[in-house]
Order: structure tokens, then C-alpha cells, then sequence
């Protein structure tokens, strides 16, 4: 009973802190919610050969109900680019598809590695990145949009998060003014989302953690939206008072921290 309070408390907060921060800074909750479920569960002692399908798996469940959420009031406010969403959807789901075919062959620490260097790759970016610079004056058509559309799709379910933390560089680098990117970003959420958590529930994982269905933990997911839903109005609320850049650098620099100490923790540091 201790563990399962202590489990209970510290998802609550997990789940707070994913909440403000998507809605302070416009990231997904993906991207903090990952490294806070290994690091719970592991202190809680449920560290396993799966544990991090686990992760992956419950954040990207958490994603399907907050992308809905917020592509839904976007679209409210006229800031979805629905073009750019119907085109990049069959890519976008194939390579969602493709990338829980990998994660269901990876073990833990190899997952863990792979979320440690695209971690990295996000803060750098998020750190250094300006909005002026560009690839292209158009979203790529043809060919080239259908790689983007599967790296998109593939990695972000390989770091369990929501198309954001690819999308919106990646549609601002051509030429998508960053309050649309953000909007349209948030409907990639939902495409990566769906299909990778349907083929996520049917993967045999090796855990001990209760209320764990095939790579879902139901009792995360259920306390997570609770809690995301609760506090990321008072993040949206905070980035219409504060200056988001510096705290977007702020947190490049946090997320570096973390993708090192994924790194480490993967390769036996």
C-alpha cells in the first residue's frame, strides 16, 4: 500500500509539472513525462527489461487525449493548417507504426540510449534555434515529404512524445509562421499517437508493475490527464505573463542534463 501511495504522489506531480510545462513553453508533456516515469518506477523498483516500452507506451497514450484537447482549440481560434495535417497523416502513421515494430524489439537501455540523443538534439535546438532561419519557402511536396512525414512518425514514438518537439522546427524551417506550426503540430500528436498505442497494448512486456496492460500503465495514464488537463491552462496562462524565451533555454539546458543522464544510465555510467 506505501508503494502504490508513494507511485500515486509521485505521477500526480510528474503529471503537474508535463501540464505546465506543454502549456508554458508549447513542448509536449511526452518529453517530460518519459524520463519521469523511468525515474519513478525505477526508485518505486519496478526498473525491468521493459520498462521503457512502458514509458513510451503511457506517454503516447497520455498524448492521444491532450493532442485532441488542444488541436480542437487551435482549430477554434483558426490556427490549424489542416492541409498540412490531411497530407503528412499517412507518413506521419506509417512511421508511428514502423517505430512500435522497433520499440518492441529494443530493450530497455537501448531505448533509453535512443531517447538520451534525440534529447539532446531537441535542447540543442531549443537552445540555439532562431525562428528566422529556413530550408525552404514551403512545406516540402512529394518525395521529400514523405521522409520527413515517417522521421517525424518513427522517432517520435521512439521517444514516446507528441509531434511538437519535431513538427514545429520542422515547419518553421519552411516558412510556417511558429503560431500555425505549434497549432498543426498539436494534430501530429494525435497520428502518432493512436496507432502506435493500438499496437503498443498487444506487446508482450516484461514488468512487474500493476495495472500494466501490454506497454500501457492505466493507472499513469488515468493520473496523468487528470492532472495535465488541471494545469496546463495555468502554463498557458503564465506564458502570457512571462518572457518564454529564456525559459525555453532554461529548459533546453534541463533537457540536456536529462538526455545525458539517459546516456549514462544506458550505457552503464
Amino acid at each position: 500500500m506505501s508503494v502504490l501511495v508513494s507511485m500515486v504522489l509521485l505521477l500526480l506531480v510528474i503529471g503537474a509539472v508535463a501540464g505546465v510545462m506543454a502549456g508554458l513553453l508549447g513542448v509536449g508533456g511526452g518529453i517530460v513525462l518519459v524520463p519521469g516515469f523511468y525515474y519513478a518506477f525505477s526508485a518505486l523498483g519496478y526498473e525491468s527489461a521493459g520498462l521503457m516500452q512502458i514509458c513510451l507506451g503511457t506517454s503516447l497514450a497520455t498524448i492521444i487525449v491532450t493532442s485532441i484537447r488542444s488541436v480542437l482549440a487551435h482549430h477554434r481560434k483558426g490556427a490549424v493548417e489542416w492541409a498540412i495535417l490531411r497530407s503528412w497523416a499517412p507518413g506521419i502513421g506509417i512511421g508511428a507504426l514502423i517505430g512500435v515494430l522497433a520499440v518492441s524489439n529494443l530493450r530497455s537501455d537501448a531505448l533509453q540510449a535512443i531517447f538520451g540523443a534525440l534529447a539532446m538534439i531537441i535542447a540543442i535546438y531549443m537552445i540555439f534555434g532562431k525562428l528566422s532561419w529556413r530550408l525552404g519557402e514551403a512545406m516540402p511536396q512529394g518525395p521529400l515529404r514523405w521522409v520527413f512525414s515517417h522521421l517525424v512518425g518513427f522517432f517520435s514514438v521512439l521517444m514516446g512524445i507528441g509531434g511538437g518537439s519535431f513538427g514545429v522546427p520542422l515547419m518553421t524551417l519552411f516558412n510556417v509562421p511558429v503560431h500555425r506550426a505549434v497549432a498543426t503540430a498539436a494534430g501530429f500528436g494525435a497520428l502518432i499517437a493512436i496507432p502506435a498505442v493500438v499496437g503498443l497494448l498487444i506487446v508482450p512486456v516484461e514488468t512487474s508493475l500493476p495495472y500494466t496492460v501490454g506497454a500501457i500503465n492505466l493507472a499513469a495514464f488515468l493520473l496523468i490527464i487528470t492532472m495535465t488537463m488541471l494545469t496546463a491552462p495555468l502554463g498557458a496562462e503564465l506564458a502570457h505573463r512571462l518572457n518564454p524565451k529564456p525559459l525555453k533555454r532554461a529548459f533546453g539546458v534541463f533537457l540536456c542534463v536529462v538526455g545525458a543522464n539517459m546516456l549514462r544510465q544506458a550505457f552503464g555510467g
